[in-house]
């Protein structure tokens, strides 16, 4: 078992901890540069809990926290489910007493631990998050407050991917500022999205059949819109995704780093996918991507989603 400190000037084995807290091992030191007063004051950004379903890879979890903290948001309204971890994450999320965390012996899946954490508490909002992300002061305002008034019903951030070889803290404030109106109808993704708690009365939760594994958020979302929910990606809030740490940490347990997680088929039969109707879905998808792409750039130089390659942007 991993052994780790988290506590400022301590050091931990295999990485070292920065004034703000953040365990640093392979990352670029994490530092936002300012500390921040409590700023979810608002009846609406307090009824809001943060599920995070975690499997190992602790680093990311301590990240994602601090920069949680660093944006506002209250260890209180966090709930991780610890899908069987084993490398000391039980031990640190003990020394963190207002966070909700529930046990599981063992990894049942995603689907699984979402509904865990969504039925745990019924705030008007629960965001389900990866805990290999990080987010940025304003965030919470900005995906609240774009549903809300644009009366949404399941939101997801855009969305920075790859390396952290860039200030993300900066790089997100100007983002955000400049993104705000810019919006991607009908599309969420399963990093990290929003759902109102409307959703979950007429849905009633996650399918959490282990056989889909990995793509029980766009199952989630597919019958979204076919209750008529409405679905989108939004600009007026970003976050920095590192990219498939959990499908990673699953793999290399099992000792299987090729497999592929989930049955492609059976979740396509399962949702009632035929082959000529996939195909259809999927050219239009790819010419609304490709519209929402160029046409993004043309207006603001940027994109809602993006991967970090090389030092360079590549935009989708």
């Amino acid at each position: 078992m991993t052994s780790v400190i988290w506590r400022t000037g301590h050091k931990n084995s295999g990485g070292r901890v920065d004034h703000f807290g953040i365990v640093s091992q392979g990352f670029p030191r994490l530092n936002f540069g300012i500390k921040l007063e409590p700023m979810l004051r608002e009846t609406h950004l307090l009824d809001v809990a943060i599920v995070i379903p975690v499997f190992n890879e602790l680093t990311y979890t301590i990240n994602c926290l601090e920069s949680l903290k660093q944006s506002g948001v209250r260890d209180s309204q966090i709930l991780i489910v610890n899908n069987g971890s084993t490398d000391g994450t039980a031990e640190f999320l003990a020394s963190r007493p207002e966070i909700r965390v529930i046990h599981n012996p063992e990894n049942l899946g995603c689907g699984f631990a979402w509904n865990q954490g969504a039925k745990a508490s019924s705030p008007l909002w629960t965001i389900v998050m990866n805990n290999d992300v990080l987010v940025a002061p304003g965030w919470l305002e900005g995906f609240v407050g774009f549903a809300e008034k644009e009366r949404f019903d399941v939101v997801s951030p855009a969305m920075c991917e790859g390396e952290l070889d860039y200030d993300f803290r900066d790089h997100a404030v100007g983002f955000m500022h400049r993104m705000n109106p810019v919006r991607r109808w009908g599309m969420a993704h399963g990093v990290c999205f929003m759902v109102h708690r409307r959703v979950f009365d007429v849905l009633g939760g996650f399918d959490s059949d282990p056989r889909l594994g990995g793509y029980e958020d766009d199952e989630f979302f597919r019958r979204a819109r076919r209750a008529g929910f409405r679905l989108a990606i939004s600009g007026a809030v970003i976050l920095h995704h590192f990219g498939s740490v959990t499908q990673k940490s699953i793999k290399t347990s099992r000792h299987q780093p090729n497999v592929i997680l989930g049955d492609r088929d059976y979740y396509r039969k399962k949702t009632g996918q035929t082959w000529i109707g996939r195909k259809v879905t999927q050219l239009k998808q790819a010419i609304r991507n490709a519209w929402w792409t160029k046409s993004e750039r043309l207006r603001f130089g940027d994109t809602l989603l993006k991967k970090r390659v090389g030092g360079t942007w590549r935009y989708f």
